[in-house]
């Protein structure tokens, strides 16, 4: 065979070789979906806190709340379009609230002592099947109903990590749609819209670093920012590929906000919150 001959079948092999093998960005994809089974019980600890500093017609306060829980997701079924359907609910809590010119005061739910006053409605909670949610694959909430009515709890909660519609690279950012309810000083309320905007950061040994941030999109004041100050956190959520579920997420916040309340009042809030999947069964508290 002549060197022209052989040159050009080198050619068309390497040629061919190019054409079989997969796109470069298509191998560097990854599909990130919730995978749960029937009979599951998802357990995670979960530790939140958090300080207010506000200061309105020149008096200055600070309260601290310390809040540490084990949240559990009970698996009740699955279904053949893959929609996974889960009781929520908090099996064990443990609370502090350091208020102005009082003593802190703490609950909690492993001991049989009385419910300090203020705490009753957290107490009820414990142990009760909050609510009943259906999911798809990537977290989108097509069903949710309320079991145990919470005074105090945040309609607006977003329960379920949202992932992206189909394979992503990594750098890839999709965003989770909020509508929050507030009030308006006339007496009304208002409906904000906001999102958690997401960003593929890194993919570590089947481990998925996934960055969050909150971000308001319509327009407010300085009442509302007051009101949705605990709301503006970023972090970083760690999600399991293989396994399909989020293993552990660090949320942190830090939004100052002035005028919220008159012309020379302030408001600083600091949060964080700090969310770790057991491995094994964790104890569960006897309903108060």
């Amino acid at each position: 065979m002549s060197r022209i001959c052989r040159h050009a079948v080198a050619i068309a092999a390497v040629l061919g070789a190019i054409a079989l093998a997969p796109p470069a960005d298509a191998a560097d994809e990854h599909t990130l979906v919730y995978k749960f089974a029937t009979g599951e019980v998802l357990r995670w600890d979960v530790d939140v806190r958090s300080s207010v500093r506000s200061t309105i017609e020149g008096t200055t306060q600070e309260t601290e709340t310390k809040t540490v829980s084990t949240k559990a997701w009970k698996v009740i079924d699955v279904l053949p379009n893959g929609s996974m359907e889960f009781i929520n609910l908090v099996e064990r809590v443990r609370m502090t609230n350091d208020l102005p010119d009082r003593a802190p005061i703490e609950f909690d739910s492993l001991q049989k002592k009385a419910v300090p006053p203020g705490f009753e409605d957290v107490a009820r909670a414990v142990g009760t099947p909050l609510s009943a949610i259906t999911i798809t694959p990537r977290g989108e909430i097509v069903d949710r109903q309320i079991k145990h009515h919470q005074p105090a709890a945040d309609p607006a909660e977003q329960v379920v990590l949202l992932l992206p519609e189909g394979p992503v690279a990594v750098g890839a950012a999709w965003t989770q749609p909020q509508a929050i309810m507030v009030k308006l000083p006339d007496g009304g309320s208002k409906k904000i819209e906001a999102r958690r905007k997401h960003r593929l950061k890194s993919v570590e040994k089947g481990v998925a670093q996934i960055e969050t941030e909150f971000q308001v999109l319509s327009p407010t004041t300085p009442a509302i920012d007051g009101q949705l100050a605990h709301r503006y956190v970023q972090g970083l959520i760690r999600f399991d590929i293989t396994k399909g579920r989020v293993v552990a997420q660090r949320l942190d916040g830090d939004k100052r906000v002035l005028g919220f309340a008159g012309p020379s009042s302030s408001m600083h809030f600091l949060s964080r919150m700090e969310e770790k999947l057991l491995a094994s069964p964790a104890s569960v508290a006897a309903r108060p």
